[in-house]
């Protein structure tokens, strides 16, 4: 079974973060919700979350992706902690998937992830950084390798299903896509 790593920052989207958590588990695939501290995560809109653990807990610990939700400022408290990006060059060194919607692929831009790859973001989340080793797509979800992609919390359920479809295959993908009342693609 596949293993997610999604870290949960304050001020985190909350419609992706829950719409990832929710959908990833629903294709059987083992989500591990990580606070970077031990309050609850509260989002940008006041709802509050709590983690299933700290980070800390599960630095050591093997992940096929991670995924990082945006969300203002939660994508800033996610690019600022050393852990996050100690953890994606792992999981790149080690094959595995990043993945990041909204604010958050600037997270991957500023660790050097994404220099000669396709991406996208919420609208002038990238541009503003002024890279121009990064093609910037204005498609809801960019698949680059094992680069994941997407633009904000209304594509957050395709994101999903593309997540799945990478760790799970297409046949499941459409199981659960079924199940929410959604065509099949």
């Amino acid at each position: 079974m596949a293993r997610v790593l999604i870290p949960l920052a304050q001020g985190c989207e909350e419609l992706e973060a829950v719409t990832l958590i929710d959908l990833l588990r629903r294709a059987g695939i083992e989500v591990v919700s990580a606070g970077l501290d031990a309050e609850p995560v509260i989002a940008s809109r006041g709802v509050k979350l709590i983690a299933d653990v700290q980070l800390d807990a599960v630095l050591d610990q093997a992940f096929d992706m991670i995924v990082l939700p945006g969300g203002l400022p939660g994508a800033d408290h996610l690019n600022q902690d050393p852990r996050i990006r100690q953890l994606l060059h792992r999981i790149q060194r080690q094959g595995g998937y990043l993945a990041a919607i909204c604010a958050a692929p600037k997270v991957l831009a500023s660790a050097g992830l994404l220099d000669g790859r396709q991406a996208t973001a919420y609208p002038g989340v990238l541009e503003a950084l002024n890279l121009p080793q990064i093609e910037l797509l204005e498609q809801s979800v960019v698949c680059d390798g094992q680069l994941i992609t997407s633009r904000g919390p209304g594509t957050a359920m395709d994101f999903a299903l593309t997540l799945i479809e990478k760790l799970s295959g297409t046949a499941k993908r459409q199981e659960v896509e079924k199940a929410l009342m959604r065509p099949s693609s």
